[in-house]
């Protein structure tokens, strides 16, 4: 059964934490749609990350038509200020809100688990991690250290070095672990 992956992009998002992600997950036969958030300032669906680097996405969030029953998972790039731009958008807050209650797999790393999420009640009374010293800004929930947490539905990873341990993860939790031992194999990750 074919799995569906939304990758969130604000102006400002960590490169190699959409890009990574976006890459392994279409290896192992995710279907991922990358969707701009606000209005990029490079116009268009071309947005502008935190080092610079132009990425075309694949929608607009205006045009795509939300609903938390068409994706399996949600990702969230961190950077600044990606992270908070994500965090001003409503419509990113109703779907990931959404896909929480339906059980969905929703994902952040870097400065979205404290600034995306927590913000939304997502973390209340779940493990997480996030970039190290932004968890001072969350309450109410267990932070860990760990490189990848996984608590039920919720997945986070605390940053670029741990991109690609977060992205096995999800399709560990997406697919199987079969295929996502295979991935990490075919990118020499270990």
């Amino acid at each position: 059964m074919a799995k569906y992956a939304l990758v969130f992009l604000a102006d400002g998002f960590e490169e190699v934490e959409a890009i990574t992600p976006i890459d392994y997950l279409r290896r192992a036969g995710i279907e991922v749609t990358t969707c701009t958030v606000g209005t990029p300032a490079l116009g268009g669906q071309m947005v502008k990350g935190s080092h610079g680097i132009v990425v075309q996405a694949d929608t607009s969030l205006a045009a795509l038509g939300l609903q938390a029953t068409d994706w399996d998972a949600v990702l969230l790039p961190g950077g600044i200020p990606g992270a908070p731009n994500l965090a001003r958008s409503e419509a990113v807050s109703a779907l990931l809100r959404d896909m929480a209650l339906a059980g969905k797999l929703v994902c952040a790393i870097c400065a979205s688990p404290a600034v995306v999420l927590f913000p939304l009640g997502l973390l209340k009374g779940r493990r997480f991690t996030c970039y190290p010293g932004m968890e001072t800004e969350v309450k109410d929930a267990i932070w860990s250290e760990e490189r990848v947490v996984v608590d039920g539905n919720l997945i986070t990873s605390r940053g670029a070095g741990t991109v690609a341990d977060w992205a096995i993860a999800i399709i560990d939790k997406l697919v199987d672990e079969k295929t996502a031992k295979a991935i990490a194999a075919k990118v020499v990750l270990n």
